[in-house]
């Protein structure tokens, strides 16, 4: 048969970290494991992965196991990788420096048949406490839910108590800092608050992926928001400067000469900020009224004015 390899059972480098180590475990303990796997293999290779896992997380197991590869059980503690290696060159078999393959060592050195003995039985308290009648230490999974914000809960950031619903049926509160300036999409990590593990095994995480909700007055876009902007016909032919409300207060933005609806005026930075970096912006986008009702007045200026104007917007 031939012999298994760790690393390759974990899909890691021999240089891989501990943590790239418990990842893989992780993720491949979730896809063999034979309650969710009804594949025939799947509970085979679930104890393989397992006990893969419990070898190259232990620091000692992994050094001897880097050492002397599949015989690092039967090596005794006290024999040098060099001289081991030197024995292995050659034969498979065991000659006046080496060792016996089906045979392993006590304490002294002293060779003794192992035939007979459940290994099962001598190595079972090796892997995390795993029996025949247990499947041992499995990590709890990481969950995900939608953190539903404001624009302006995504703007200035807070403070949330969120209610997550477990397998079981059981609810529990949990305590959320909302950093500033959250996106749509983003994902705040909340360490070990995920599904519990087995066997003494670590939790989970938990994610929170947040969605602005629909505003009836910003339009977001990634960092960027848009409002629309009201002027009055004069004010967009005549240019003016008008307030205009962002997530952070009142801005004035100064509409130029011959504004028609549909132009954007950028207000830079005022969109949502950036821990990191560059904040968005804010679009005031243009949007011409006329009064649905006018004075005599207005009425007699705007038909002196549609009597000396040249423009026709039908044939710009």
């Amino acid at each position: 048969m031939p012999a298994k390899d760790f690393y390759d059972i974990l899909g890691v480098s021999r240089g891989a970290s501990a943590d790239e180590i418990q990842s893989a475990y992780r993720r491949l303990a979730r896809q063999y494991h034979p309650d969710v796997n009804k594949d025939p293999d799947a509970e085979e290779r679930f104890k393989q992965v397992s006990e893969a896992y419990d070898v190259l997380s232990d620091p000692q197991q992994r050094k001897r196991y880097d050492a002397f590869g599949e015989d690092f059980r039967r090596v005794p503690p006290d024999v040098d990788p060099d001289t081991y290696a030197r024995s292995r060159a050659g034969t498979g078999r065991a000659g006046s420096d080496g060792w016996a393959w089906e045979s392993t060592w006590d304490a002294g050195g002293t060779q003794f048949d192992t035939e007979g003995i459940d290994l099962e039985d001598l190595l079972g308290g090796m892997f995390g406490g795993r029996t025949r009648r247990g499947w041992g230490r499995i990590p709890g999974s990481d969950q995900e839910v939608e953190l539903e914000l404001t624009v302006e809960e995504a703007y200035r950031g807070g403070n949330r108590k969120l209610t997550v619903h477990g397998p079981t049926g059981a609810d529990r509160t949990i305590d959320v800092k909302i950093p500033a300036g959250v996106v749509n999409g983003q994902r705040i990590r909340l360490g070990a608050q995920g599904g519990q593990g087995t066997g003494g095994a670590p939790a989970g995480d938990l994610y929170l992926v947040v969605r602005i909700a629909d505003h009836p007055r910003y339009r977001v876009s990634g960092r960027d928001l848009t409002v629309d902007l009201p002027l009055a016909a004069w004010e967009g032919a005549l240019g003016a400067s008008v307030p205009v409300e962002t997530p952070g207060g009142e801005a004035t933005v100064k509409v130029p000469k011959g504004s028609s609806t549909g132009r954007r005026l950028r207000l830079k930075g005022r969109g949502l900020p950036n821990p990191r970096g560059t904040p968005g912006d804010l679009y005031a986008e243009v949007r011409l009224m006329v009064p649905e009702r006018l004075t005599r007045e207005e009425e007699r200026l705007f038909e002196e004015l549609a009597g000396t104007s040249k423009f026709d917007p039908r044939r710009r």
